[in-house]
Order: structure tokens, then C-alpha cells, then sequence
């Protein structure tokens, strides 16, 4: 037998290996999982990672951002009033909306889901309108609603003889209206995840609790709730984290006024770094949003991973 005949078959027999090696790679699940992901975890890579390391870079420099200052522009903000003025409202904003979002959301939920199911789909569909609108658009609309002039809110209060509010002219007031106008935004959200939740939980627990004589209560507290509770938990570190970082609804109903009194994370980054020129200095305001919601985030996780443990 020729030599180039002896010495071919030894690389067929190897190629055919890699092939099959290859083609048994790309069979596992755990790959076809990752290419399928790939996409989704370039795209933080580029539009989250990369920015968020450049933002700490910026926000070691000077304002010239000609030279290196380390932890200059932190300690700056700690020495001014309008800072914590602006880490207390986001923190106020953020955790009353958050939470009326979902309380909101959890009584929604439940009455859709005792609605016939013919006419559940509707319902689902008008709720949801909302949340699908563009954020900009739909707080346009708020902000007319709120207008000194012709408010139309005014106009109903004017009916039943009350007089007119300063829905963005008053802290107090400006503060409520941001807060409503995010929840009335969001929670169409937290329906929608706590109607999945519930049609998830099995109805023979409730037919052996209702024989075992529980009442509502008991089932909502006894079922329910521990049934939805890790639905719960992840969709409020979602929101959090969503609204924590509003600049849409605020930026457009009050940009940051009356005096600074509405200003959030985000807001304040914006008129420092964008309108007031010191990119690094509104860099260091947008990063303190880092530690406050990475407590959260452990705090809420780790509650998550323990029930699964035990299940």
C-alpha cells in the first residue's frame, strides 16, 4: 500500500473525532443556552459594563478632566447640603414608590385574576396600557394635568369646592406628584408578574385549605404569599433598581425643582454633569447610586437563595 494511503487514514480518523467532539459540544444544553445568550450579554458588556468602569474613571478626575484626583469629587459631595438633600428624596421616592407599586399591583392582580376568564384578557390588555406608553409621553400628559393654570385636576377639585393645589410649585406637593405619576406608571408591572405568580399556584391547595376551614386570610397569608414570595422579591429589586434610576418622570414634570427639593440620583447627575459642565463630579452623583442598591440587592438575593435551599 502506497505511503500517502497509510498516512491519510490516520487524519480522516482524527478529523472525524473533532468533528464529532465539535457536534457533541454544541449538542449540550448548557451551550446551546449560552450562544442563545450570547447577544443579551454582549449588549450589557457594551451599553453596561463599559460605561459604568468610564464613569469611574471620570469620576477619579479633575474638572477639566486633565488630571487624576482620586476620591476628591466624593468628598466634595459630602460636604454639600444639596447632596444629602438629593440622597434622602431618592431614597423617599424610590422606596414609597416602590412599595405602593406593589401593593397596587398585588390587589390588581388578585381581582383580575378572580375576573371570569373570558374577560380576563381585557382586563389585562387596558391595565397594561400604562406601562407599554412611552414614559415621556404619558408624563407629558401628567404634566398637564398638573399645570398651575389648566389643570384639570384643579378644575374637578374647583367642582366639589376645594381650592387649587400647586401640584409642582409646592416640594411637598411636587414630591407627591412625581410619586404618583411613577406609580401610576409601574404598577401595570407588578400586576402583571403577580397574575403570573398566582395562576402558578396549584388550586388544590386552596380546595384543601377551604375544606380544612381557612378562611381569606389565612389563604392569602399561609398560600399565597409564601407561594409568590420569591415573584415578589425579585420583581421589588427590579423596580428599585428602575426607579432608583428615574430621570424621565422627574426631569420632565419638575426638572429637579421647586429649590432642588425633587431632585433624584439621576437629575442631579444631569444638571451637574450636563447642564453645570463637570462631567466627573456628576459621575461620583450617579455612582453613590452603586453601594445603596447593592445593600438591597444582597439583603433581598439572599433571602432568595435560602428559600430555595429549602425547597
Amino acid at each position: 500500500m502506497p505511503d500517502g494511503v497509510i498516512s491519510a487514514q490516520p487524519d480522516a480518523t482524527a478529523a472525524k473525532f473533532q468533528f464529532g467532539a465539535a457536534r457533541n459540544f454544541f449538542r449540550q444544553r448548557s451551550t446551546v443556552g449560552f450562544l442563545f445568550t450570547l447577544p443579551l450579554i454582549l449588549l450589557i458588556l457594551i451599553l453596561v459594563i463599559y460605561p459604568s468602569f468610564y464613569a469611574a474613571y471620570l469620576s477619579t478626575l479633575n474638572k477639566r478632566m486633565t488630571s487624576f484626583v482620586g476620591l476628591a469629587n466624593f468628598a466634595f459631595l459630602f460636604t454639600r447640603e444639596t447632596f444629602w438633600m438629593v440622597v434622602k428624596q431618592s431614597c423617599l421616592f424610590a422606596v414609597t414608590a416602590v412599595f405602593l407599586k406593589a401593593v397596587i399591583g398585588f390587589v390588581v392582580a388578585h381581582l383580575v385574576n378572580a375576573t371570569p376568564a373570558r374577560g380576563q384578557r381585557k382586563w389585562r390588555g387596558m391595565l397594561l396600557v400604562p406601562w407599554v406608553m412611552p414614559p415621556a409621553l404619558s408624563t407629558l400628559t401628567w404634566l398637564w394635568l398638573f399645570d398651575p393654570s389648566y389643570s384639570a385636576l384643579n378644575w374637578l377639585l374647583a367642582l366639589v369646592g376645594l381650592g387649587p393645589v400647586p401640584w409642582t410649585g409646592d416640594a411637598a406637593w411636587a414630591r407627591l406628584s412625581v410619586i404618583v405619576v411613577n406609580v401610576w406608571y409601574g404598577a401595570p408591572f407588578f400586576m402583571i408578574m403577580y397574575l403570573a405568580a398566582l395562576k402558578s399556584v396549584p388550586a388544590e391547595l386552596y380546595e384543601v385549605a377551604a375544606i380544612d376551614g381557612a378562611g381569606w386570610w389565612q389563604r392569602l397569608w399561609y398560600i399565597t404569599l409564601p407561594m409568590m414570595r420569591n415573584i415578589i422579591a425579585i420583581t421589588t429589586l427590579f423596580s428599585l433598581i428602575v426607579t432608583f434610576a428615574n430621570f424621565d418622570i422627574v426631569w420632565i414634570l419638575t426638572a429637579g425643582g421647586p429649590v432642588d427639593r425633587t431632585h433624584v440620583f439621576a437629575t442631579w447627575a444631569f444638571r451637574l454633569g450636563i447642564q453645570g459642565g463637570d462631567i466627573p463630579l456628576g459621575a461620583s452623583v450617579s455612582l453613590f447610586m452603586v453601594p445603596i442598591l447593592a445593600v438591597a440587592a444582597i439583603f433581598i438575593l439572599r433571602d432568595v437563595n435560602k428559600r430555595a435551599e429549602r425547597i
